[in-house]
């Protein structure tokens, strides 16, 4: 830090701006994009980094400015440049696979760089394979799509007219990518404006000193309210990706060793040691760059659940305050987290989104439980074809349901990126060749528990025309896992007239009048199933939650009469909750029933056991 001190009045008024500001980007990104994936399921992040590259925003993650840097250094910068990359080694870890392409505009004030404002997006199509440059057979990056180090897309106001139509030339759908980046740069551009407008109110100094003080709350804030509830010693726990599209469905590792020691300037040590090797597939994640930067700001956010209260937890952004509190360990070059040039990596969520379910799992085992279960993770699904317009696609990213925590249900259909939605049916129908006969709850779906696991979606696709159907999905095999004797939830699955899926498909034909079935993951339980109140469990049966049949199987309440008209037979609930609490105690973990049925992960005994 500088030493400077901030008025604490000037702090909120410039936390505040920055806030506005990164709304304003982002509304103006989703109002003038052209593609779905930006404009209507808002898979898009904007973010404001100061002149040291610190992240000082905080309601969602971004990428990094870094690798910028390393390549155009600030003073070679000129008001109206805007620099873009999709390259994933040479991202510093910031971007996870070619589809999401980032666009970087640097602030000025009195000619000098003073700070940046970014936005990244998952695009329609960057060339590769397979439509949608998402190939879950990949076995390279060069099968993935268009690589672009970091460079000058507009100089001083100037757009690079030949970069663009080499991109646009790569890509299945030009007119898409072409409007997304001119949505993303003059968004950009625009913040760039609002916060170089702040500068000149109150001047340089006053306004990096603020940006100190934020960050400075941030680290003190976890520090004391949340890194201190953390039990002092080493916490040990993974999870697993279930397949990789290349290799036949195995474990792939991801553990996490957390050494926790308050005495320290950096509490928490997070040692990724025990990683598989990177895999042949497309579930890699470059994450050992930069010494994790990006990582410790991506897996922060789990750390909040430690608040006092949901409403603390809401209140706490995400910022570079975060990285002073969090060493990264990171196995040697050639594992999952680590991997080696040119892995393919367009299907790393299954490994990026899992940590997240690996800090809460470590952290539900060193706070006895007060972590949420574990959660949906995201998948893509969709299908292409020719319509009357020609060749289309549509690549949904749905959401499933939230873990159970510790004082109420987990959500149901959420998505782990913030704002992101469903692609709504009635749009959907208008412009592809297909009918939504069904959008809505996957009954039974959650985990049981205390408190239940969100539930996931259930929808059917009619198609019109012979199209094709792709997916790239995890917890197609295992489960969101349960806590503290929580239930898991029911995993991913997709069936055409029947026929089920695999979780990584390229081009299953769909014939005209077939119909896509599709039930995305309920969350993990929290708690045991047989002390939710009978009548909580009823309410869930009259809301087309759990069914009569789970209400008996899942919670020991046998209930009679109809949906409309639920009522709960309190003696013959007694009775089966009796016998069913006579068995066995269920596990801390409930892996659920997927779990034996896969091999190839390391010894696993001492992490599931608490």
């Amino acid at each position: 830090m500088t030493g400077r001190t901030a008025d604490p009045v000037l702090v909120e008024i410039v936390e505040g701006t920055l806030a506005s500001v990164e709304m304003e980007v982002e509304t103006a990104i989703a109002r003038t994009a052209r593609s779905p994936m930006i404009r209507d399921a808002h898979d898009f992040r904007a973010g404001i980094h100061d002149a040291r590259l610190r992240k000082l925003t905080g309601r969602s993650y971004s990428a990094l400015v870094q690798p910028v840097v390393r390549d155009f250094p600030i003073e070679t910068m000129r008001p109206g440049d805007v620099f873009f990359h999709n390259d994933v080694y040479l991202s510093e870890g910031g971007i996870g696979h070619l589809p999401d392409l980032c666009v970087t505009v640097p602030v000025f004030h009195e000619g000098e760089v003073v700070a940046f404002v970014q936005a990244f997006g998952h695009h329609d199509d960057i060339g590769g394979a397979v439509p949608g440059s998402m190939p879950s057979h990949a076995r390279s990056a060069f099968e993935e799509g268009l690589m672009v180090p970091p460079i000058r897309l507009w100089d001083e106001g100037v757009p690079n007219r030949a970069a663009l139509t080499i991109m646009t030339r790569n890509s299945r759908m030009p007119d898409s990518l072409a409007g997304d980046l001119d949505a993303e740069c003059s968004a950009c551009l625009m913040g760039a404006r609002r916060l170089g407008e702040l500068f000149g109110r109150y001047g340089r100094e006053a306004v990096e000193a603020c940006f100190d003080a934020i960050i400075s709350k941030t680290t003190e804030t976890f520090r004391r309210e949340l890194l201190a509830k953390i039990p002092e010693g080493v916490h040990v726990w993974e999870d697993y990706a279930e397949h990789d599209g290349v290799d036949e469905p195995r474990l792939h590792t991801q553990r996490i060793t957390l050494t926790v020691d308050h005495s320290a300037d950096t509490p928490l040590t997070i040692d990724f040691t025990g990683t598989s090797a990177q895999a042949k597939g497309p579930i890699n994640h470059a994450g050992d760059y930069a010494g994790g930067v990006f990582l410790k700001k991506w897996l922060a956010p789990i750390l909040r659940n430690l608040a006092d209260t949901p409403e603390r937890m809401a209140e706490l952004d995400v910022n570079e305050g975060v990285v002073p509190l969090i060493e990264m360990v990171f196995p040697e070059k050639g594992t999952l987290l680590t991997p080696i040039f040119p892995a393919p990596t367009n299907a790393r969520t299954f490994v990026i989104l899992r940590l997240l379910g690996v800090l809460a799992g470590v952290l539900a085992k060193a706070t006895g439980g007060r972590m949420p279960a574990d959660q949906e993770t995201i998948r893509y699904t969709g299908v292409y074809g020719e319509s009357d317009d020609g060749p289309y696609l549509l690549r949904e990213v749905l959401g499933g349901g939230s873990g159970g925590r510790w004082y109420a249900d987990g959500e149901d259909t959420i998505h782990v990126v913030p704002d992101s939605r469903n692609i709504p049916a009635e749009f959907a129908e208008a412009r592809w060749p297909f009918r939504v006969e069904r959008l809505g709850l996957a009954v039974d779906s959650g985990g049981p528990g205390e408190f239940r696991g969100g539930l996931g979606y259930d929808k059917h696709i009619r198609m019109l025309r012979d199209a094709s159907f792709m997916s790239i999905a995890d917890r197609s095999i295992l489960s969101c896992w349960g806590v503290n004797g929580g239930r898991a939830g029911r995993p991913f699955q997709v069936t055409v007239d029947g026929v089920e899926m695999e979780g990584l498909v390229d081009d299953f034909p769909v014939r005209a009048g077939q119909v896509i079935r599709i039930r995305t993951t309920g969350g993990g339980g929290w708690g045991s199933p047989y002390d939710r109140p009978a009548e909580r469990v009823a309410d869930d049966v009259r809301d087309g939650k759990v069914s009569f049949e789970g209400a008996r199987d899942d919670y020991g309440v046998v209930l009679t009469g109809t949906r409309d008209d639920v009522l709960v037979d309190a003696e013959a609930t007694a009775r089966l909750r009796e016998r069913l609490r006579e068995a066995p105690p269920a596990a801390f973990f409930d892996r659920g029933p997927g779990y034996p049925r896969l091999s190839g992960g390391l010894p696993h005994a001492e992490v599931d056991i608490v």
